[in-house]
């Protein structure tokens, strides 16, 4: 969901990427590519204007890139967290978003833990509102970020083969990145142990075997999300998975020459990948960290413009 209709108007909320379309993304990205290449740190584009953080889920990265691109765009900026026990239910969280937007703020980046929730919050609210990630559910600014470097790496997206390997269950970026990417023309597939498949997801993107997954021209970890497994399900010790799952540098050693690994962050270093192959020539993880900034000041802009 792109954007959210209102009675009297239609509002630039990011929500999430699933049914956005190639031209709409190429658009963001292209502007983005504007910014990156901005002379000037900050600017004034956006003087005038007030953005709340809001974050119900902790968060580093993604807050402190969300901040720096709304300061580079010459915004106020408000940061609002809580504790994830303290907002369990989404009217406590519709009451906070309520009360900002009240106050005046001109749009609000929001993430938080509850599934379901931010699309019929935005559907209530007259600023727009950008997903920071939700749940188990989207991570738009992510993916976007993560198509950029493919697109500035390879030159264009469509024809690549991107696998995205680790805990599909509980990842919104692999849900995020499967819409983009396949919106984009890019082919997708999926590696996993048998208990972190995705199944809202199947017949979607293909599971193919650790060995498959090396033949792809983006080789794309997942952090093993020991946070989300809470209903039960049996998470291999660290030394299993590595064995299993993990970009050793046996395996990077078989990728394809061309090819390029990426991880959205943070990282399990020697579990899900090798700490030798984090800051490799083939690995493009602080770039994509970098790239965060244009998209968000991309997306930014787009909400208020």
């Amino acid at each position: 969901m792109a954007q959210v209709k209102t009675k009297t108007q239609s509002i630039k909320h990011l929500i999430g990427l699933k049914g956005m379309s190639a031209q709409e993304i190429t658009s963001i990205l292209d502007r983005a590519a504007f910014w990156e290449q901005y002379p000037a740190k900050v600017t004034h584009f956006l003087q005038g204007k007030f953005i709340a953080n809001m974050f119900f889920e902790n968060s580093t990265r993604t807050r402190f890139s969300f901040e720096l691109a709304e300061k580079r765009l010459g915004a106020q900026v408000l940061n609002f967290s809580a504790a994830v026990s303290s907002v369990q239910k989404g009217e406590s969280i519709y009451d906070t978003v309520k009360t900002l937007e009240a106050m005046g703020i001109d749009a609000g980046v929001i993430r938080m833990k509850p599934n379901g929730v931010l699309p019929d919050l935005a559907s209530k609210m007259s600023i727009p509102l950008i997903n920071a990630g939700d749940g188990h559910n989207e991570h738009p600014t992510q993916a976007l970020l993560d198509v950029y470097t493919m697109r500035k790496h390879f030159g264009e997206v469509r024809g690549l083969h991107v696998v995205i390997i680790g805990d599909i269950m509980h990842s919104r970026v692999a849900r995020s990145n499967l819409w983009a990417l396949q919106a984009m023309g890019a082919k997708v597939s999926f590696c996993a142990p048998d208990n972190m498949h995705a199944h809202d997801l199947d017949g979607l993107a293909d599971y193919i075997t650790m060995e498959e997954a090396l033949q792809a021209d983006v080789v794309m970890m997942l952090r093993v999300q020991l946070e989300r497994h809470e209903e039960g399900q049996i998470t291999p010790s660290s030394l299993e998975y590595r064995a299993q799952f993990g970009l050793t540098v046996e395996r990077a050693s078989r990728m394809k020459a061309h090819a390029i690994i990426m991880h959205p962050a943070p990282i399990n270093r020697n579990v899900e990948i090798d700490d030798e192959l984090v800051e490799c020539q083939r690995s493009k993880i602080f770039t994509q960290i970098g790239h965060g900034v244009p998209i968000r000041m991309s997306v930014i802009e787009r909400a208020l413009s």
